[in-house]
């Protein structure tokens, strides 16, 4: 059930436990990323420094806000063991107050599990093994190895850049991309946006911490307007720490603002854990 519920947290990504905006600073250990957005040398800091602070302008701008959310995700994931996995989950979003995702097996389609994400719990219905499980939000944390909150999955599921720390020490413009490292408690963040539209393309983590290998890859693609919200609509991750999870997301059916709904009751002959 531990990997199962990994996949369930990762399909919000990896997240921190605080926003972006209140991410303090940090200095982490170099890495080859970082030698990958060194500034223009025509650029000098004062310069440098604008344009920072116009990027960053640019992407508060098109910080995707909402009231709730609802799609239907297909996932295809593969764990260390190099094995392939694809499954169809339904997902619905209040801001600020609820998660709620079913999952359903592709081949069969009969739902699986459920799970139910609010701000101090988490509650997970195994449909198969008629098994029921409720814990307090740090259950993300300790089962994943992730810092993860209700917040943070919900930006990250929405599409909205997180580890975007204040602290940037490092820019590249070229090829219509924009990039920037940041660096904050908990990664080194190197984030590529569009030029023309600042939409969020690639986001690199790697732990600031030199006795932890945990590191991110993010990728964002496929955008979509949807009603003047530019939504990406295909995602990959790939996480490694101590092991390797690639995850790949397929948004469809999605809709911003319109009515959902949380079912969630727990069957009589349902064993707790």
């Amino acid at each position: 059930m531990k990997q199962l519920f990994i996949l369930l947290a990762l399909i919000g990504f990896l997240a921190s436990c605080r926003s972006s905006r209140a991410i303090g600073k940090a200095v982490g250990r170099k890495d080859s990323t970082a030698k990958a957005v060194t500034a223009p040398p025509t650029v000098n800091k004062i310069d440098t420094a604008q344009l920072i602070k116009n990027t960053l302008a640019d992407v508060a701008r098109r910080h995707i806000d909402f009231t709730t959310f609802s799609a239907k995700i297909d996932v295809d994931y593969k764990g260390t063991d190099g094995k392939g996995h694809s499954v169809k989950a339904n997902i619905k979003m209040y801001k600020d107050s609820a998660i709620w995702l079913s999952v359903n097996a592709t081949v069969l389609s009969i739902e699986g599990l459920r799970l139910l994400i609010t701000k101090d719990s988490v509650k997970l219905l195994n449909k198969l093994e008629k098994t029921y499980a409720a814990r307090g939000i740090s259950f993300l944390q300790e089962t994943t190895s992730l810092p993860l909150n209700l917040y943070s999955l919900q930006e990250l599921i929405i599409g909205n850049p997180v580890y975007l720390d204040s602290n940037v020490v490092r820019y590249n413009h070229s090829n219509g991309l924009i990039t920037l490292l940041s660096v904050g408690q908990l990664f080194r963040n190197a984030v590529t946006f569009s030029d023309a539209d600042a939409t969020l393309v690639h986001s690199k983590l790697i732990d600031v911490h030199t006795l932890r290998n945990r590191t991110a890859d993010l990728t964002y693609g496929q955008y979509e307007n949807a009603n003047g919200i530019l939504f990406s609509t295909k995602r990959q991750v790939i996480v490694s720490e101590t092991g390797r999870l690639e995850v790949k997301l397929d948004f469809n059916n999605y809709v911003f603002n319109g009515e959902v709904s949380f079912p969630f009751r727990i069957p009589k002959n349902y064993s707790r854990q």
